[in-house]
């Protein structure tokens, strides 16, 4: 797990020595283990190296056996070992035990189509000095982020926008497309960024760059093909032998490994099949929340029930709200907007982890694959309320539902009955964007002064990238469509982002064994009606992980890594909300309406409409804009 930055363009080798430094030096997080360059004709490579295999020899840049070609990665194949094997009964000398190397050997031999051997997460950077060609690449699902820029004959790549931004000269434009998404998602989908001039290079993408030309390609997508005719327990027993085997391939490691512990399902599941892969404890780490929380309930009680059952080494901690700091600390990770409020929770507990281990594995996954999300079950029983009349729904329910006032406990009962009465009179593509917004449709463009079109325009495109997934060829089942939306956007840009950056300005990595491809592809084989089934969610899994937890665990609603932020912003946080989202504030830039920023403020204190979701993403762009913008 790294940090990797590069510069092609046509300059003195002092210059892009100069430049690659300190793009380079602005990743020193990511990797504070080492640092490695190569400069050659119109090519610098720089590397920051958090060293987990091969610590003595696992030095980058790696070059080939004639220096021709070398790499600079971010990221950890798990398979690298069988690879090293075949490659080398093929002539490939090795001089290093990294897996590193083996990604090179595998390009010289297969090309492109090495990428398909690939089991891991990474993002890369291949130099072929002979052709003068990059070939960089992503993995499947995004895990390891690739964000490039191409503007006046530069070509620069880097794990994080800040090694892009270092350039003085770099403009720092606004995309409104970029804006709209991030109201719209609390996070900006792929290839945006919230700098037209930077993109991130797609998951399961490959990108060539040659004589100043780029070429984009995809090289692996997911197909949901359900296979109505297997039985449950066939599913069971072979969905468990694939989980138990990404499990075992993510233990590799020559320094401290542990493990997340929510006290949900997934993360529960990982540390179960570690714990009977491992010699000794498992080191686990949860979180819990202070301050005026009202009923919000965290999971750490069953966490501790599941450490006791396992003999894990457990550590809790609990968060309270005294954010001093804390936020521009966390936009800093970005480097632009970015809003899911479990930012802090998941900040704290990588903190924690990294003082003990220096890899920790996750859960993650295992509601993208199973349908675990809130918004899956409202899909879900929203064909069965389709079935009412249209006049009933639209006339008759939806105008009894929203004159109900928002609980001011902190639960979200009363925001999604109404978010599910406000999607349910359109398609399924359109139902399942309601579902997945955050910002009131009556909020959304008068939010933006003096900004009509422009905005309009750009909700429009926005909506429609999404409902493009949706409407994917890859997947038939409605609720496949959805599953898949979930792992082209959702999945990439929101949950992975926020683990990556948040986890590596600690220097922790972070493993998923729910996302190894393999399992990811069978579990497209399992039909829909097996994941969300009589109204519960994750059926299938819950199934067949029940005899490994304990049944709290499995029968618990879930919560996760999340905070009370809802009630924080109507208590504790009040004040420093409203201090940063004042009229005087917002004037300096003029982006923000402060009357409807004032009104989505007053209508959530008032318990009129949970606006929790809006108002920290307003509060995030603001922090972001006074830090990157002036």
């Amino acid at each position: 797990m790294c940090g990797i930055a590069g510069l092609y363009a046509n300059l003195p080798l002092d210059r892009l020595d100069q430049e690659i430094r300190r793009m380079t030096d602005s990743l020193s997080h990511r990797g504070p283990d080492d640092v490695g360059y190569h400069l050659d004709r119109r090519i610098a490579l720089g590397h920051r190296r958090l060293s987990i295999i091969d610590l003595t020899g696992g030095h980058q840049p790696i070059f080939n056996e004639d220096r021709t070609r070398c790499i600079v990665f971010n990221g950890e194949i798990f398979n690298y070992r069988e690879l090293r094997t075949e490659l080398q009964a093929k002539g490939h000398h090795f001089s290093t035990q990294s897996d590193t190397e083996t990604i090179l050997h595998a390009y010289e031999e297969w090309g492109e189509m090495a990428l398909h051997r690939l089991r891991g997460m990474f993002a890369f950077c291949i130099w072929d000095a002979r052709e003068e060609t990059l070939f960089l690449a992503r993995d499947r699902f995004g895990i390891k982020p690739l964000f490039y820029a191409f503007d006046q004959g530069k070509f620069r790549f880097a794990s994080e926008m800040k090694a892009i931004l270092c350039d003085p000269d770099f403009k720092r434009d606004v995309d409104p497309e970029a804006i709209a998404s991030y109201f719209l998602f609390s996070y900006i989908p792929a290839p945006l960024t919230i700098y037209p001039q930077i993109r991130k290079l797609l998951p399961g993408h490959s990108l060539i760059v040659k004589n100043g030309q780029l070429a984009e390609k995809q090289y692996w997508d997911v197909h949901f093909e359900p296979n109505h005719r297997k039985k449950e327990r066939v599913f069971i027993e072979e969905f468990m032998e694939l989980l138990e085997e990404s499990v075992r391939m993510r233990l590799i490691s020559e320094v401290p490994l542990g493990a997340f512990l929510s006290g949900g399902i997934d993360s529960s599941t990982v540390v179960a099949l570690m714990s009977r892969e491992l010699r000794i404890p498992v080191k686990t780490f949860t979180i819990g929340f202070g301050g005026d929380i009202g009923e919000f309930d965290d999971e750490r009680r069953y966490a501790r029930l599941m450490a006791e059952q396992c003999g894990t080494e457990h550590t809790e901690l609990e968060v309270s709200p005294n954010f001093d700091g804390l936020i521009e600390e966390i936009v800093r990770c970005f480097d632009e907007p970015f809003a899911d409020d479990g930012v802090i929770p998941a900040y704290y507990v990588c903190k924690l982890a990294r003082e003990k281990v220096k890899v920790a594995l996750s859960g993650l996954g295992g509601d993208e694959a199973f349908g675990g999300y809130e918004r899956h079950l409202g899909f879900y029983l929203g064909q069965y309320f389709q079935k009412l009349p249209r006049h009933f729904r639209g006339k008759v329910v939806q105008g009894i539902i929203e004159r109900l006032p928002e609980y001011r406990s902190g639960w979200f009962r009363t925001d999604h009955l109404k978010r599910f009465i406000r999607s349910s009179l359109s398609g399924a593509a359109e139902r399942y964007l309601g579902f997945s917004t955050k910002i009131n449709p009556r909020y959304s463009l008068d939010l933006f002064p003096g900004q009509g079109k422009v905005l309009r325009d750009a909700f429009a495109s926005a909506q429609d990238r999404f409902l493009k997934y949706f409407d994917t060829d890859n997947a038939s089942d409605p609720l496949d469509k959805m599953f898949y939306t979930d792992m082209k956007m959702y999945l990439p840009d929101d949950i992975l982002a926020s683990t990556d950056r948040l986890s590596m300005r600690h220097g922790l990595e972070v493993r998923v064994p729910f996302l190894d491809h393999r399992l990811v592809e069978y579990c497209a084989t399992i039909p829909a009606e097996l994941k969300l089934k009589w109204f519960q969610k994750k059926y299938l899994l819950k199934r067949a992980v029940e005899p490994m937890l304990p049944p709290e665990v499995i029968t618990h609603k879930k919560q996760g890594f999340v905070g009370p932020t809802d009630r924080w912003l109507r208590t504790d946080l009040r004040r420093f909300t409203r201090e940063r989202l004042s009229e005087q504030v917002l004037r300096r830039h003029g982006r923000l309406n402060p009357i409807v920023v004032t009104q989505v403020l007053d209508d959530h204190e008032a318990g009129r409409e949970n606006n929790d979701s809006l108002i920290w993403s307003l509060l995030i762009f603001q922090v972001w804009h006074e830090q990157y913008l002036h």
